[in-house]
C-alpha cells in the first residue's frame, strides 16, 4: 500500500464563502441540507476537472481530491512515486516527487497541488449548474412527497391535452404545486370525451418518480371515485354519521353502494340521496349519467343480498353454508326475474360483487318443480 507523504500547500480559489452563503439560503428555502450539496459540488468539480485537463488523460476520481470550505476551494492530485512511470495519470517519477517533498519514498502517495486559478471560471459555472440541478431535484422530490400523500384521494384538474392514443393529460394542483397527471384510456369512463380546459375530477391511483417530476396516475373508473364523490356531497359521510361499507361498479353504466348508519336516528340511504335527490344527482352528473343504487348494508347476509338485488322484489334468500365460495339461492316472483337479473346479468353481477356471495336466482314458479324432483 502506498505511504502518504507530507501534503503540499494547495492554492485556493476564494469562492467558498459565496458558495456556502448560497447553499445556506437554499437550505432555508428548499430544505436541501448544506452537507448534501457540498458533496454534490465536490463530485461535479472533480468530474469537471477530469474532463477539462489539457492532456485529456483519464484520471480516476479517487485520485482527484477537492477541498471545499468557507475559506475557499482547493484541489490536488494523488499520484504514486515510482522508479519507472507507466501511467502518468496516476504515477510520478521518484525524482520529481522528491522535488515536491524531499522525504518522499518509493510507493508513497504524493499530493500534487493543482493550479486552479484558470479552473476558477469552470468551477463557478459548475457550482451554479449543480445548485440549479439541486433546486430542481428538491422541487421534484417535494412534489413527489406531496402527491404521494394524496394517493387514494380525489383531485380536481384541468384537461391539458388529449393524445391520439386516447390518453388524457390533466393538470392538478395550484401554484408551485401544479403537476401533470395521466388519465389513461383504460381508466376513462366508456364514452367520455375530453376537451382542453375542461374541469374533471379524478381519483389518484399512485405516484411514480420520473426525471421531469412525479408521474401521477389517475382514474375515472375506480370504485373509490364514487366513494370520494359521495363524501364530498354528503356531510353525514364526511362527519362519520354514515359509513360506506362497499361499492361495486361498472363504470359508465351502473354502481351499487352499501351504506350503514354509524349513529341512531340517521337514515343512511336518505342522507346519500339528499333533498329531492340532489346529492346522488350531483354524483350521477359528474359520472355522466351512471346509474347508482344505494342500499343498506346488513350483517345478516340474507337481508344484505335481498337489499343488494334492488330494485327487484325478493321472496326469499337461503345461504348455502356448505359451499365455498360463499353462495346463496334467491327466489323472486316470476315477473321480477328479469329485473333481478338485470340487462345482460348486470344487476345480479353487481349484487354478487357488493355482497361477496355467489347468487343463484330462481323464479317462484320453478320452486315446486324443483321440490318434486328432489
Amino acid at each position: 500500500m502506498a505511504r502518504r507523504a507530507k501534503k503540499q500547500e494547495v492554492p485556493q480559489v476564494d469562492i467558498g464563502a459565496e458558495i456556502f452563503a448560497s447553499l445556506r439560503e437554499l437550505e432555508k428555502i428548499k430544505g436541501i441540507p448544506v452537507e448534501y450539496m457540498v458533496e454534490r459540488l465536490k463530485q461535479a468539480l472533480t468530474n469537471a476537472y477530469r474532463k477539462d485537463r489539457e492532456d485529456h488523460r483519464d484520471i480516476p476520481a479517487e485520485n482527484v481530491v477537492v477541498d471545499l470550505s468557507e475559506q475557499g476551494l482547493a484541489m490536488h492530485l494523488i499520484k504514486t512515486a515510482v522508479e519507472e512511470v507507466e501511467d502518468s495519470a496516476i504515477e510520478i517519477h521518484i525524482e520529481a516527487a522528491k522535488k515536491l517533498n524531499p522525504n518522499t519514498q518509493l510507493g508513497d502517495a504524493v499530493t500534487i497541488p493543482v493550479d486552479i486559478q484558470k479552473f476558477g471560471r469552470i468551477a463557478a459555472q459548475t457550482a451554479k449548474q449543480v445548485v440549479i440541478q439541486g433546486i430542481r431535484e428538491a422541487e421534484r422530490g417535494a412534489a413527489y412527497e406531496s402527491y404521494s400523500s394524496k394517493a387514494q384521494e380525489m383531485l380536481t384538474g384541468t384537461v391539458l391535452r388529449v393524445d391520439p392514443t386516447g390518453d388524457v393529460y390533466v393538470q392538478v394542483g395550484q401554484g408551485n404545486e401544479q403537476n401533470d397527471a395521466l388519465l389513461r384510456l383504460d381508466e376513462q369512463i366508456p364514452g367520455e370525451e375530453f376537451t382542453p380546459g375542461q374541469l374533471v375530477r379524478v381519483y389518484v391511483l399512485g405516484v411514480n418518480r420520473a426525471s421531469r417530476g412525479p408521474l401521477i396516475n389517475v382514474s375515472r373508473t375506480h370504485p373509490n371515485l364514487v366513494r370520494r364523490l359521495f363524501e364530498l356531497e354528503t356531510p353525514e359521510i364526511a362527519d362519520g354519521q354514515v359509513e360506506i361499507r362497499n361499492i361495486a361498479r361498472e363504470p359508465g353504466s351502473r354502481s351499487k353502494i352499501a351504506v350503514r348508519a354509524a349513529m341512531e336516528d340517521v337514515d343512511p340511504v336518505g342522507a346519500c340521496v339528499g333533498p329531492r335527490g340532489a346529492r346522488v344527482g350531483a354524483v350521477v352528473e359528474e359520472l355522466h349519467g351512471e346509474k347508482i343504487d344505494i342500499v343498506v348494508w346488513n350483517e345478516d347476509p340474507c337481508e344484505y343480498v335481498r337489499a343488494a338485488l334492488s330494485p327487484a322484489d325478493v321472496l326469499s334468500v337461503t345461504v348455502l353454508s356448505s359451499t365455498t365460495p360463499k353462495a346463496c339461492q334467491v327466489v323472486v316472483p316470476d315477473n321480477q326475474l328479469s329485473l333481478a337479473i338485470g340487462k345482460e346479468g348486470q344487476n345480479a353481477r353487481l349484487a354478487a360483487r357488493l355482497t361477496g356471495y355467489k347468487i343463484d336466482i330462481k323464479p317462484e314458479s320453478q320452486m315446486p318443480a324443483a321440490a318434486d324432483e328432489a
